[in-house]
């Protein structure tokens, strides 16, 4: 769907524009600074120049990064740089965002304001792609859930049935 690889079988079609979340070095130059990444990583992510100028102060903002913007990506920590490349993708005006487990990196505070943004996401009736082993965070941001094994479809439906199914597949509780 992020059209990063050719599909090895069939084809795929995604109507709408993506966003991927899932690598965070993919569109990121570490001896840039962090406000020049913002253009870096969305001008990756198919926003316009203009589009950034507009949205780079919501950007910096939602980061909570302040003064170390004008660092090199190189001295921020995985949690640092996971809060700018959140803050990008996620102020892209895309109809579908794929996400791998990367908000879970960062302090607690920003952890809830990251899963509140997904969350105002979601309920825009915009499609969510979320990756995650934590049943909590998927039934919090997802109505429904295809369940892979093997790289085959095994479930797919309702979040809690597609849980339940796993659960039983695994012998867990599926809490």
């Amino acid at each position: 769907m992020a059209k990063l690889y050719a599909p090895t079988h069939g084809r795929v079609t995604v109507q709408g524009r993506v966003a991927p979340l899932l690598n965070l070095s993919f569109g990121m130059d570490m001896d840039s600074t962090g406000y020049d990444n913002i253009f870096i990583r969305g001008l990756f992510l198919g926003m316009s120049k203009a589009e950034l100028k507009k949205k780079a102060d919501a950007i910096a903002e939602f980061s909570e990064l302040g003064d170390f913007l004008d660092l090199p990506m190189r001295t921020y920590s995985s949690g640092m740089r996971a809060r700018l490349a959140f803050a990008i993708s996620t102020h892209v005006e895309t109809d579908i965002l794929l996400l791998d487990e990367v908000v879970a990196t960062g302090d607690a505070r920003f952890f809830k304001k990251a899963n509140e943004k997904l969350e105002s996401f979601a309920r825009d009736s915009k499609l969510l792609v979320l990756a995650s082993h934590s049943n909590k965070v998927l039934r919090d941001l997802c109505n429904k859930a295809l369940l892979l094994e093997h790289g085959r479809a095994k479930a797919f439906g309702p979040i809690d049935e597609v849980i339940d199914t796993y659960a039983a597949s695994t012998g867990t509780d599926g809490k």
